[in-house]
């Protein structure tokens, strides 16, 4: 045992029971992702809970007919089958009594402007831009989440999957903040079981090179 057990414990839940969860433990939950770290400090991060139950059956429709209809663009039948399976995958949030979204918002990437004042190429800006440090904060705060979520005998499921149809997510749960786009979302309740298969992690020897 030693003191980071609390992050091996986390694990990508997918099934939950009915048990709606307190408001006071959801709550409790994005206070944690609030103290997750931020470039600036600028926390350009919002949360909205959604737990109306027509509205995530709502959502989930909204992906598969985004889905479809993204399949139907396709030249290639094969892609586009393969493309109509994942759709299973990105609306596995349907199977929980809360759906919580984290939208990323405006994020002033240090050494831009004087990149475009030297007319720097396209190619410099990108590479600039590549790492996203605003994406970056939302993504700590997530993990701040789960991690909570975990703590306090909760599952959630980390998603990006949903996005190709965050325009039509937007208009299901009527929000809209100016400048603020959907980053990523997570089923979240008790889970079904906690007996969740964990896939195997690379040996810190192959992702680490100290210097």
């Amino acid at each position: 045992m030693t003191s980071n057990d609390f992050i091996y414990a986390r694990k990508s839940i997918r099934k939950f029971k009915d048990t709606p969860v307190p408001t006071e433990d959801l709550k409790e939950m994005i206070k944690a992702a609030t103290y997750a770290p931020s470039g600036k400090n600028f926390q350009n991060w919002h949360f909205v809970v959604v737990s109306d139950r027509n509205k995530i059956d709502a959502m989930a429709n909204a992906v598969l007919a985004k889905n479809e209809l993204l399949a139907s663009y396709s030249k290639d039948e094969e892609s586009a089958n393969k493309f109509r399976k994942f759709a299973k995958y990105s609306t596995v949030f349907k199977n929980a009594p809360h759906v919580i979204l984290i939208f990323a918002g405006p994020y002033p990437t240090s050494g831009l402007q004087f990149l475009k004042d030297k007319g720097a190429s396209m190619d410099e800006i990108h590479t600039l831009l590549k790492p996203s440090p605003g994406v970056q904060n939302v993504a700590a705060a997530m993990e701040n989440l789960l991690l909570a979520a975990a703590n306090m005998g909760y599952g959630g499921c980390w998603m990006t999957g949903p996005n190709y149809a965050s325009k039509e997510i937007c208009e299901v749960i009527g929000f809209e903040k100016e400048g603020y786009y959907l980053a990523c979302m997570t089923p979240m309740g008790v889970p079904e079981s906690f007996d969740v298969n964990q896939p195997p992690r690379k040996a810190v020897d192959d992702v680490t090179t100290f210097i």
